[in-house]
């Protein structure tokens, strides 16, 4: 390394080095000292637990801690909002001359939003903005917490009472669904009413007796038909009808007559005001009235001449008449009862699919109605405020000194970095000057090593005019440069303005 050398070209290049370090160290010392001061107003919130415990009663608004820090997040820096609480807090100073668009961008860079976001941590958000006064920052925060205090109840209460009214719409409307079915069942269990499953047991028991029935009313018909064709041919063949006529009389009459006997016996023992005597009195009275309540003989029966037989036939067909009635009464509702039982299956299988279609309609009212009465206590938690919510637990206030900018940092690194793009521009220059200036270069480049170096002797004149027009330069860098920068941002244009706007234009803040 051959220090001297490149001294020499460090001083060479000096100027420009002294150009660019100046213009960048004048401007940045500028702008540190023309940066308005700025003012940040921060404030903490957290997600509170719920105070009711949700196994005695939980809340219907389920939404975790970070949704819900998010949700707020986004809902707050919404274009209106932002616009609002400028407008209101007079957030800016030349709003006459920003555009809805910038105000906006503006707000939603100098507001500054940390949420944590790991699962296990403490649900806090903490909100800061930057202001050209304390007042303003902390009045843009209060405007900030009031926004979030308020969206976060409307919406967990508003959501509450969406749930609790959905459920009542459908409990109303199940319970109609639920009455319209209960109208079919009864309409259809009053339509078939002699033919639903619950009385078929009964209905079949009914059958057989109504079977026995008709079958012994046919053997007795049976039965009176081959006593009257036993009796004419008795009579055809003897010319008597035999015996005394009681066996063949009516079992009404036989019991008439053997009343009358045990009456007769009873006489012979006891007197006429005996118990027993007037019990069979009474009871020969009552037979008495059954007998004469019987019909007479068919005016078209066939007489033959003797009335005892005549007498007997007259009640066979009497009997076989009222037993024929009895059998067709008998058959007609055997058939009436046998067209309910065959019915039954098909009012069986309509029956279950109408009480199958309203249990689950009761199912579905009953799950509705549970979830309405939770859907009620969760709407009454968010309402009463028992419920998940964000609070404050350090309010914003109005910071008593800025907090930006760090003047000393800005002019100081602004003076830094200007000597370093100085270093980079006299280094970039040697990089493209290609000339050959030491015998190094005629070696390197021609192959050729001279046997000395004749350096050029200027004389006292040459070196100090030379050092003169050096130094009139340097003067004319250290001192017009800077006074260039400072008349362009004192007659054209704030040097802290054009850094802010070619930063909003590159995206930094």
């Amino acid at each position: 390394m051959d220090l001297q050398y490149y001294w020499s070209i460090f001083s060479r290049r000096l100027p420009y080095f002294l150009i660019v370090a100046s213009v960048i160290s004048a401007a940045s010392i500028i702008v540190a000292k023309a940066l308005p001061p700025v003012y940040v107003s921060e404030m903490t919130l957290i997600v509170e637990a719920p105070r009711i415990p949700d196994d005695l009663a939980a809340s219907t608004v389920r939404t975790s801690a970070q949704e819900q820090l998010q949700i707020l997040q986004q809902r707050l820096l919404t274009r209106a909002n932002l616009l609002d609480i400028a407008n209101e807090q007079r957030v800016f100073a030349d709003k006459s001359e920003m555009t809805a668009d910038r105000i906006v961008q503006a707000m939603r860079a100098r507001t500054s939003v940390k949420a944590s976001s790991r699962r296990g941590s403490v649900p806090l958000m903490q909100i800061s903005f930057e202001a050209r006064s304390g007042r303003i920052a902390a009045g843009v925060l209060n405007d900030y917490l009031t926004l979030i205090q308020q969206e976060d109840v409307e919406s967990r209460t508003g959501r509450a009472t969406q749930t609790l009214e959905f459920f009542e719409r459908e409990v109303a409307r199940l319970s109609e669904e639920l009455t319209e079915r209960n109208a079919r069942i009864l309409s259809f269990k009053t339509e078939n009413a002699d033919a639903l499953p619950e009385s078929l047991d009964y209905r079949l028991s009914q059958q057989t007796f109504l079977q026995e029935r008709l079958s012994t009313t046919e053997r007795e018909i049976a039965g009176l038909k081959d006593q009257r064709e036993n009796l004419l041919l008795l009579f055809e063949n003897t010319g008597q009808v035999g015996g005394t006529g009681v066996g063949d009389l009516t079992p009404e009459r036989q019991q008439l007559e053997a009343l009358r006997r045990e009456l007769s016996e009873a006489l012979a023992v006891y007197s006429e005001q005996n118990p027993r005597v007037k019990v069979l009195k009474s009871r020969i009275a009552q037979a008495e009235e059954v007998v004469r309540a019987q019909p007479d003989p068919q005016p078209d029966e066939e007489a033959t001449g003797n009335s005892l037989l005549d007498v007997q036939l007259a009640e066979i067909a009497t009997r076989v008449g009222v037993l024929e009635a009895q059998k067709s009464a008998t058959r007609k509702q055997l058939d009436e009862i046998t067209g309910t039982i065959n019915r039954t299956p098909a009012n069986a299988i309509r029956a279950e699919e109408l009480a199958l279609d309203r249990d689950n309609i009761q199912q579905q009212y009953n799950l509705a109605v549970d979830r309405l009465s939770r859907a009620s206590t969760g709407e009454r938690i968010e309402v009463t405020a028992q419920g998940q919510r964000v609070s404050v637990i350090e309010p914003p206030v109005v910071p008593s000194k800025p907090s930006k900018p760090n003047r000393a940092l800005i002019a100081g690194g602004g003076s830094f970095f200007g000597i370093l793009c100085g270093i980079a521009l006299v280094v970039l220059l040697e990089l493209l000057n290609r000339s050959v200036r030491r015998p190094e270069d005629l070696v390197s480049r021609l192959g050729v090593t001279p046997l000395a170096t004749i350096p050029y002797i200027a004389t006292p004149g040459e070196i100090w005019r030379r050092r003169s027009w050096k130094l009139a330069r340097l003067l004319v860098i250290i001192i017009a440069v800077p006074a260039a920068v400072y008349v362009v941002h004192v007659y054209y244009q704030p040097l802290d303005l054009i850094a802010e706007r070619t930063m909003e234009k590159i995206g930094i803040r």
